[in-house]
């Protein structure tokens, strides 16, 4: 193996917990399967769901918590936070700080990313991160390419200093933006540049979430490989010490495009056909569930990573 670049340092953190959760209404497009919110249900009881799995795994109570990070896609509303509407259903009465993080699909590999530093150094000892996203709410009947794809789920994680003895570590984590494809996906309405009072018939499609997949995807292509390449070079990392590869369930593309990143199949997580793209939850979720299966275990080499909106890439590799 080589040796990691001097710069690039073992930050001594572990995954203590982790939790998943789900929209209770499934759906069947020919062999994919989805979840969408069921009546009454929304992304604040996922939320809460997940992080209390998280903190029982974790053998904690939320007031063990040092800080609360919503690592999410969109807003719940324009503000607060996410996190401080978490924080009212988790930890209410507590002065827990609570903050969001948002680089959409990977944004619990940026929160676990920079917060790994942060707990590493000892600003923080104990994390809660939460991903989540109700992608449904926002979908186009007429777009079935994006209206068939995603799902309404959320994750969490519970992020602490690894004890002395132990293995588990972030060793490595990059993050890059090509703008090029900023409008690629987007939902163009509801916000600054066009606020929700000018909603009207003629623009209603600007509110609804819009994917040029054949774009990204050729824009995917063009950087990923490189950027991959350049990483794991980086961190004086081979393919082969990779236990295991969590990638973003982006879409059914995935089985074309990891091989051309040096993945065979086998290599790394496909659970596009079971759930969808879960926007930012889609890397936590599919991760608690291959802890579930015993899939992945402590001492395991994995790559956590990601493309977003942006286009944003996000990498990351830990030993769990």
């Amino acid at each position: 193996m080589k040796t990691l670049r001097k710069e690039i340092t073992e930050r001594k953190v572990k995954i203590a917990g982790m939790g998943r959760a789900i929209g209770g209404r499934k759906l069947q497009f020919k062999n994919q399967i989805r979840y969408r919110l069921m009546s009454g249900e929304s992304l604040l009881d996922l939320a809460e769901a997940a992080a209390r799995q998280a903190l029982e795994a974790a053998s904690m109570g939320i007031e063990d918590i040092d800080i609360i990070v919503c690592a999410m896609a969109t807003p719940l509303q324009a503000i607060p936070c996410n996190a401080a509407l978490v924080h009212e259903r988790i930890a209410k009465g507590l002065d827990i700080p609570a903050m969001d993080i948002n680089t959409t699909c990977t944004s619990f590999l940026s929160a676990v990313d920079i917060f790994s530093s942060l707990v590493d150094n000892g600003r923080y000892e104990r994390v809660l991160i939460l991903s989540g996203d109700t992608a449904s709410a926002a979908l186009n009947p007429r777009q079935p390419e994006s209206y068939e794809l995603f799902s309404d789920g959320a994750a969490a994680c519970v992020l602490v200093r690894a004890d002395k003895g132990e293995n588990s570590a972030v060793l490595y984590g990059r993050q890059k933006t090509w703008s090029e494809g900023a409008h690629d996906t987007e939902i163009r309405g509801g916000c600054g540049l066009m606020t929700a009072f000018c909603m009207n018939e003629e623009n209603r499609d600007d509110y609804y979430f819009d994917m040029k997949g054949h774009r990204i995807l050729k824009l995917c292509a063009r950087k990923l490989p490189d950027f991959v390449d350049q990483c794991l070079e980086e961190a004086g990392m081979t393919r082969e010490e990779i236990r295991l590869v969590v990638p973003h369930q982006a879409s059914r593309a995935l089985e074309m495009i990891m091989p051309r990143l040096g993945f065979a199949e086998g290599t790394y997580i496909d659970r596009v056909a079971q759930y969808g793209n879960l926007v930012s939850a889609s890397v936590p979720f599919v991760l608690c569930k291959a802890i579930e299966e015993e899939k992945v275990k402590r001492g395991d080499m994995i790559l956590l990573m990601g493309t977003a909106a942006g286009l944003t890439v996000n990498l990351l590799l830990m030993r769990y």
